[in-house]
């Protein structure tokens, strides 16, 4: 859907008076920039002249964009009205300047990857719509008349892809690379192989797609899919006509399962293995005491290397369990051939891991790349050439540094891990964990202050975002996260520290959102939030105010009737007062129209359930368990033979198949009696365990969803003394996550105002 050209057409109003093309709207922000009075207008008469016939394809690639969305002819003419022009005195690859005037439009660069970003710069200045793959009526096509003195901060500017958790199809890496090239992002790393797949055809061993590209999820359902080597060529030429550069990474020595259950040779211990459909770790590395491990990367890369002719190749080397190779003795003979002995740094296994990523980098020397990995490649000494991608924060990033070691910054903590949740996770879609709200993105400095007092920050050649695909499962999702926080990371790899305005840059989204509109890119629209702490579920037993905000300041339009609110909807203006129950439904609107998802939030009048009359007799609380396989509750009543006893607290509920019951995969257990509530009050609860009911009211529901970040909790209103609680909890893989992963087992509550959870503590359970 090409939402830009069905919102322009069905409107009157002259398009570029629309708020979000006024002004200057360029992103990333040029390093120089001088606006004039005048105004450039593209109409029909314009042409384009090129000094020589070798920038024919920047020419073509513009003048047909432009072609699509204006209808106009664009003919190429020596004295065109925009005009593109090879200047050596253009200093850097990637400059350019940019002269636009009532006259005309000029642009001068040393190579034609600076006539492409200059060329995309001129885009921005005119409206929005310019984007659209359709002919738009009503548009007056005019930029600002400006002078753009524009080059990088950091040659490196990237997004990483994981392809690998979830794929993404060819079609769907192109919308990517379209809109990275629009923003000057000039490199697109996408990791192809790990626990849960392997996604590139390698001729050689055809059994790393027909077997490693597969696995079957807790449904029962095959997740599948790979690039054939002609997709790659497909992609990677792309690309290259929007002067992106694709990084490949194949993970090793850890990661490396879907490799290994396609051929188990490549393990130490040479067992069978089934790609994981779950996420996390898992303790089967690639075995660097067999020879066979190097001889068939080296068949591996060989054929990559073709496929991807630019300068990188990422080898992972991150996250990688050591312990087999403590025991193994194809690892212990190497490290005692190696001399690979502990000291005082080091340990032997480090040294091994040291002693392997040593080994890719001679290989891919042998095929002309220079090789890339995380930053636990420095663990046991650093490759000779290596280049770090430093994501544990900037440690690793400062170490290689001072090593003399190129280094792409890309740490979670700075904001570049870009599938943590950008709102707050009430109020979001579920992602796995973590905050980074595009301020965060847009703040970050890749030049850490110690380099520079060091005088190194050289080393850092730039910068990247990483989108992990866990919880993306789908495309559509996949771009919610990026966008629009990659064009924040665009900015933080090109702009000048000095030229860099969040509230200038928020305000310049108005206008991207369109652009991306055009282009069918599903992108965050900030989600109004309670300002306070965000809940879906507000109880009251007198009357209560429900207030909203957003993360950048922006409209709200709301119903209380259960329908959809739309365009003509009431706007928020103020605190909503409740008396008696209602459903709001609130989404946010930007300046084009485009609305946000709709977060409902329901509000309902409580009486205090009052407490039992009499305190209950035990300590603890009953437990019901069955070593039977559910996906869901209410396939609990079908469950035929069940084991009774006592559990004293509730957070052993995630970890009964570690007791008696080992063994145990999956299992279902039910655990009742009563809580102890110190006062009068309304109380919020929440836990990653399965179901919670409190007084015969559920209180969390997390049944069929992922048992992580639980955000589906409820508010009842319970008077002080004993309330009846049952815990239900299901030991499965929902979405891929483990039930008891980033889970303790506890259930917390806490007061209405107050800001820390409590646990139910086991002196506050007991049962009759």
């Amino acid at each position: 859907m090409i939402a830009c050209a069905g919102l322009c057409s069905c409107n009157k109003e002259k398009l570029s008076e629309r708020i979000y093309n006024q002004g200057i709207n360029v992103i990333p922000a040029p390093e120089q920039i001088a606006q004039g009075s005048g105004t450039f207008v593209l109409d029909k008469d314009a042409s384009i002249g090129i000094s020589h016939d070798s920038l024919q394809p920047v020419v073509s690639f513009y003048a047909q964009k432009m072609r699509a969305s204006t209808g106009f002819g664009l003919p190429q003419k020596e004295d065109g009205t925009i005009r593109l022009t090879i200047d050596k005195t253009v200093t850097g690859n990637e400059a350019y300047q940019l002269r636009v005037t009532e006259d005309g439009v000029e642009v001068r660069a040393s190579s034609l990857r600076g006539l492409f970003y200059g060329m995309g710069t001129f885009l921005q200045l005119l409206p929005a719509e310019i984007e659209s793959p359709e002919c738009v009526d009503g548009v007056e096509w005019t930029a600002p008349e400006v002078e753009v003195t524009d080059s990088p901060r950091f040659p490196y500017r990237g997004l990483m892809l994981d392809v690998t958790r979830h794929f993404i199809s060819v079609e769907g890496l192109k919308k990517h690379i379209d809109m990275l090239a629009s923003i000057k992002i000039n490199t697109l790393h996408l990791h192809l192989s790990d626990y849960q797949g392997w996604r590139v055809e390698i001729k050689k061993y055809p059994l790393l797609t027909e077997v490693g590209s597969r696995r079957i999820d807790e449904y029962g359902k095959e997740y599948s899919g790979y690039y054939t080597q002609d997709d790659i060529r497909e992609i990677v030429e792309y690309a290259r006509e929007r002067f992106i550069t694709i990084i490949p990474e194949i993970d090793v020595p850890g990661h490396s399962l879907a490799a290994i259950a396609a051929y188990p040779e490549l393990s130490c211990t040479g067992e069978k293995y089934e790609v994981m459909s779950r996420w996390g770790r898992f303790p089967v590395v690639f075995c660097p005491g067999k020879e066979v491990m190097f001889e068939m990367l080296d068949g591996i890369f060989a054929e990559m290397c073709a496929l991807f002719p630019g300068p990188y190749f990422h080898i992972g080397g991150d996250e990688c369990p050591k312990e087999v190779w403590k025991t193994c003795p194809h690892c212990q003979k190497r490290i005692q051939e190696e001399g690979l002995w502990t000291d005082s740094k080091h340990s032997s296994v480090d040294k091994l891991q040291s002693y392997a990523i040593a080994r890719c980098e001679r290989i891919l020397k042998k095929y002309g790349k220079r090789m890339i990995g995380w930053d636990e490649i420095l663990e046991g000494g650093l490759a000779p050439d290596a280049t770090v991608m430093s994501w544990r924060g900037e440690a690793g990033g400062i170490a290689s540094a001072l090593m003399d070691h190129d280094v792409i910054m890309t740490p979670a903590s700075g904001g570049m891990y870009i599938d943590y949740y950008q709102g707050n996770s009430q109020a979001e879609p579920f992602a796995w964990g973590g905050y980074v709200p595009i301020s965060k993105t847009y703040s970050y400095n890749p030049v850490p202050d110690t380099l520079v007092q060091m005088g190194k920050e050289q080393y850092i050649r730039g910068v990247q975002a990483n989108a992990w695909a866990e919880c993306m499962y789908t495309e559509d999702i996949v771009e919610y996260r990026v966008y629009p926080r990659i064009l924040a990371v665009a900015e933080v790899g090109w702009t000048p520290l000095k030229n860099k305005d969040f509230a200038d840059f928020s305000r310049r989204l108005n206008n991207a959102a369109v652009r991306m509109d055009c282009r069918g890119i599903n992108y965050h629209i900030p989600v109004p939030e309670q300002p306070d702490y965000c809940r879906n579920h507000v109880a009251f037993t007198d009357s209560t105010v429900v207030q909203f905000s957003t993360s950048r300041p922006m409209k709200m339009v709301y119903t209380l009737d259960g329908t959809e609110p739309g365009l003509q909807s009431a706007v928020y203006t103020e605190p909503l007062v409740f008396r008696e129950n209602g459903t709001i439904k609130i989404r946010s609107v930007l300046p084009s129209g485009r609305m946000g998802i709709v977060r409902e939030v329901e509000v309902e009048r409580q009486t205090f359930l009052p407490a039992s009359a009499e305190e209950p007799e035990h300590e603890g609380l009953r437990l019901r368990f069955s070593p039977t396989r559910c996906l869901y509750v209410s396939e609990m009543a079908d469950v035929k033979e069940w084991k009774d006893s006592i559990l004293t607290s509730i957070e052993p509920i995630v970890k009964l198949r570690k007791n008696k019951y080992s063994g145990v995969e999956f299992y279902v257990a039910v655990a009742d009696g009563y809580f102890y509530v110190p006062e009068d009050g309304i109380y919020e609860f929440s836990s990653n365990n399965t179901r919670i009911t409190v007084g015969g009211r559920l209180a969390v529901d997390n049944d069929g969803k992922p048992q992580i970040n639980s955000k589906y909790g409820r508010s009842l209103a319970l008077c002080k003394g004993w309330h009846s609680i049952k815990v239900e909890q299901i030991s499965n893989f929902i979405g891929g996550w483990n039930s008891q992963q980033r889970n303790d087992g506890a259930v917390r509550f806490r007061k209405y105002g107050e800001q820390a959870w409590k646990r139910i503590t086991a002196d506050q359970l007991k049962y009759n």
